[in-house]
């Protein structure tokens, strides 16, 4: 990954000195750069990003410039205080992507491998003030009609599945045999689709998420699984996401029932794999906050908040578009700049964390699950799917070991998630 030059660190005073970088140049220790730093591509390396991140904060202070794909520039805020603004304030952050001046000016490729995610739907996540209200309370409601009880008997029946699955071969990779499975088996039957469609969907889904050559191809697959899942539960309704959604009071059209179905399955089921894959490997590479957790000191919830606070499996969220020109951070925004909410990065601000011990323990004032309006309406089924996901895999296999070294662990490379390729492990055979 390119990383900016070095520069000695500066407060938030010396930062707001700091003058915006124009498209492709910013400023560092008074030499020009001619490409912001980047956050895509093959060098992205998931041990390399906290590093990176840091950098950032003290080369450009709590807003960076960086680059999100091939001449496509965007700010990554990575002061807490300034993304709880962009998050609260939708008067001049706004969610719409149609406000992107590159976008509106016709110089994004539609072929660009950051469309399919950035692209406006008529989703909750694309919407600001009545229209974001109307869509949430649609995807709020068909949530609520989840029973917290059966979905925490299902994960835990397939979590048992899984695990028996690999379980007498005494190795496992707990990324592709187990965090990457669970989830989407029990978001597919939340949603109403059948295992064979379910799996397609996951496939096209992962393509789209990993901003790549593919991505509009794989889109294009997303979006047909879903509209036949739509046709089908208009004609033929049942207990899942999908009917509540259609036949919800605030009457979605097709179009936002499939858009928001997009939304909650990219965020939903990519975030939790790579949540309950992370919480693994933080338990299998620190035998001290393992035997706390064994000995009933610690408890799974508060490793899985460790991870969100020291490794979220979002690192960066696309996007908010200044409605008009500001300051934020000592930067200067144009109207219709591209703003990335630098989740990781906040949530290790110096500012914002604790001088001494330790932020994770019964603290989730994290900034994982957003904030505002916009905060994400699923992290209480999330939560529950992880923990079962984690409680279950540490009960069945209590001598559970990694079976390569961790500095051999590799990332997908992605601008928006921190995702591990692989966890080995091994144990004793059942």
């Amino acid at each position: 990954m390119s990383h900016p030059p070095h520069a000695h660190p500066s407060s938030r005073t010396e930062a707001s000195r700091t003058e915006a970088p124009r498209a492709g140049a910013s400023r560092t220790g008074g030499a020009r750069r001619a490409v912001p730093p980047t956050l895509y591509g093959p060098e992205l390396d998931g041990d390399a990003l906290p590093a990176f991140y840091e950098e950032l904060r003290r080369s450009h202070g709590p807003v960076a410039p960086v680059t999100i794909a091939p001449g496509i520039a965007a700010w990554l805020v990575l002061g807490h205080r300034e993304l709880l603004r962009l998050t609260r304030d939708e008067q001049d952050f706004s969610h719409d992507p149609r406000r992107w001046t590159p976008l509106r000016e016709g110089r994004v490729p539609p072929e660009s491998p950051i469309m399919p995610t950035v692209g406006w739907r008529p989703a909750l996540l694309y919407a600001d003030g009545q229209l974001h209200r109307r869509l949430r309370s649609a995807v709020s409601a068909a949530l609520a009609r989840v029973d917290g009880h059966q979905l925490r008997r299902d994960v835990r029946a397939t979590a048992e599945a899984l695990i028996a699955s690999f379980a007498s071969r005494g190795e496992a990779d707990l990324v592709a045999h187990y965090a990457r499975r669970l989830p989407s088996r029990v978001i597919i039957q939340l949603l109403g689709l059948d295992e064979c469609t379910g799996q397609q969907l996951v496939h096209a889904i992962t393509g789209v998420v990993a901003a790549n050559a593919d991505s509009v191809n794989a889109s294009k697959r997303m979006n047909a699984v879903l509209l036949a899942l739509i046709a089908e539960k208009r004609r033929t309704p049942g207990d899942d996401l999908t009917s509540a959604l259609l036949h919800h009071p605030v009457g979605l059209s097709a179009d936002e029932v499939l858009h928001n179905l997009v939304v909650m399955f990219t965020l939903g089921n990519g975030t939790t794999v790579d949540w309950i894959a992370t919480t693994l490997r933080v338990l299998l590479c620190d035998p001290a906050f393992r035997s706390s957790l064994t000995g009933g000191h610690l408890t799974v919830d508060d490793a899985l908040d460790l991870v969100l606070w020291r490794h979220p499996p979002t690192q960066n969220v696309p996007a908010r578009y200044a409605t008009r020109d500001l300051t934020l951070g000592g930067r200067r925004i144009n109207a219709g700049d591209m703003l990335l909410l630098g989740i990781a990065a906040a949530n290790q601000d110096p500012e914002a964390l604790p001088t001494t011990g330790s932020p994770v323990t019964g603290n989730r004032a994290h900034l994982a699950f957003g904030a505002g309006p916009h905060t994400c309406p699923a992290q209480d089924p999330a939560r529950l799917i992880a923990r079962t996901a984690v409680d279950t895999v540490l009960h069945r296999l209590p001598d559970l070991e990694l079976s390569v070294p961790e500095s051999s662990l590799t990332w997908i490379k992605s601008p928006w998630t921190k995702s591990l390729a692989a966890l080995p492990v091994r144990f004793r055979p059942r």
